[in-house]
């Protein structure tokens, strides 16, 4: 299994999604994460 890291611009699109009030499956799913690795970057 290989890890990338995010990237400056996942970041703040992980953070702006949260801001609007978007689950975690939902950011996973629109940045093609796993949800466990959003939850991790939170």
């Amino acid at each position: 299994m290989s890890y990338t890291q995010h990237t400056r611009e996942e970041r703040y699109q992980i953070y702006i999604l949260k801001k609007a009030e978007y689950s975690l499956a939902q950011i996973a799913a629109l940045l093609e994460r796993d949800k466990s690795t959003i939850s991790r970057e939170l």
